[in-house]
């Protein structure tokens, strides 16, 4: 049930840093969320694509050489847009995603201790409702586990590379927009 004493610490080391890397990103104020949604402040984005690039690229090279498994989730095409939009609402009102609500709260921000009371709780009604979901919703047009390699036969590392590309053009262009502003 519990995990191994150095799996427990590498955990905390690991969150430790995740959070100490959302303060220094200034990911964690949420004024800087807030300037996402309003397409002022792109520091949101640019945290999230360099993740998304670099935790895959991580993910792939591990597996690659033996030392972690993948466990793909279901892709459930009608599911993830509702939860998603949930997640979306969630977020524009309190100003923090789970993450930087996580590292704001350890800063001290009142409003993120809120935040994370209303996601454990949210998480509690999706967990009593859960059952009914997998025969609606979390069914319709849901895909199995698969990945993109899987539905499109190209690499993983091929879409971590134009991933990659796409996030550096994209980052330039908002720099020559910052600019020029």
């Amino acid at each position: 049930m519990f995990d191994t004493v150095p799996r427990i610490l590498l955990g905390l080391l690991t969150g430790f840093l995740f959070g100490f890397l959302l303060q220094r990103g200034r990911v964690s104020d949420r004024r800087v969320i807030v300037g996402q949604f309003l397409l002022r402040d792109f520091t949101v984005m640019k945290v999230m694509l360099t993740a998304i690039v670099v935790g895959g690229a991580g993910v792939y090279a591990m597996h690659a050489a033996g030392l972690t498994k993948l466990f793909v989730k279901p892709a459930q095409m009608a599911a993830v847009p509702v939860g998603g939009l949930i997640f979306g609402v969630g977020m524009v009102l309190l100003g923090y995603c789970p993450g930087t609500a996580v590292a704001a709260a350890g800063e001290g921000k009142r409003d993120a201790w809120l935040g994370l009371a209303g996601m454990v709780l949210a998480a509690a009604v999706f967990a009593e409702l859960a059952a009914g979901f997998s025969k609606s919703i979390m069914a319709w047009a849901n895909l199995g586990p698969v990945t993109l390699t899987d539905v499109t036969g190209v690499s993983a590392w091929v879409w971590l590379g134009g991933l990659g590309l796409a996030a550096l053009l994209l980052f330039r262009w908002l720099e020559r927009r910052e600019e020029h502003s």
